[in-house]
């Protein structure tokens, strides 16, 4: 019986398909050290899912609540 393992790392590809960005774009801001933290496993770049959802919580513009905030609050209850 073989168990499918879900791996917190995406490739360029998925990562950008996550943040809902063009994979070129994804590229490009790596290049340009304007993207989310990134790392090389066997020569392949990847991208972890929490490096992904922080740098997605530090682009917050901040206008009006957040999902992030709104499950804290319900926390809190």
């Amino acid at each position: 019986m073989s168990q499918s393992i879900e791996s917190p790392y995406l490739t360029a590809a998925e990562a950008a398909k996550y943040l809902r960005l063009e994979e070129r774009t994804l590229n490009n801001m790596r290049w340009r050290e304007e993207g989310p933290h990134w790392r090389k496993h066997g020569g392949k770049v990847i991208y972890h899912i929490k490096d992904l959802e922080g740098w997605s919580r530090s682009r917050d513009c901040g206008h009006g609540p957040s999902f992030d905030q709104d499950k804290d609050d319900d926390a809190e209850a």
